[in-house]
């Protein structure tokens, strides 16, 4: 039996198991029939940001952000494209400090914008302040 791993979509939240190992042109979700290649972030509440960092067995990138904060909206299209680049390898997520001050206290999120990614549940990295594209992209190879 192959190997799989767990992938959550971005649309409905739902867990999918893909091919490990295997070169997939196509992955759409077992629920709802979104593509699980939408690299597009997902902004995430207290419910569904539980659901994706148990239940993914990639990275999960998390933007914590808000509305009036200028350094988060310069890098909002930076961690967007960066996204891009990591198809089914890295899921980005966004979270809203201001709807959301739970998540955020629960992260001591002093400052934003702050990028935590998660690996099978654990925060294994967390920088503060606005990344250009590169940097991003840079940052999440060293845990895909």
């Amino acid at each position: 039996m192959s190997e799989k791993i767990k992938i959550v979509c971005p649309n409905c939240h739902k867990i999918n198991a893909i091919p490990a190992n295997k070169e997939i042109h196509k992955a759409n979700c077992g629920n709802c029939g979104h593509s699980l290649f939408d690299t597009h972030p997902v902004s995430l509440d207290e419910s569904s940001f539980s659901k994706h960092i148990n239940g993914s067995d990639i990275p999960v990138v998390v933007d914590f952000w808000a509305e009036w904060c200028g350094p988060c909206k310069m890098m909002a299209p930076n961690f967007e494209a960066a996204a891009s680049h990591f198809p089914l390898k890295a899921q980005f997520a966004k979270v809203n400090t201001e709807h959301y001050p739970t998540l955020s206290a629960q992260f001591g999120i002093r400052g934003i914008p702050t990028i935590i990614i998660f690996k099978n549940g654990t925060e294994v990295h967390r920088v503060s302040g606005a990344l250009d594209q590169n940097s991003i992209v840079n940052l999440v190879r060293n845990f895909v």
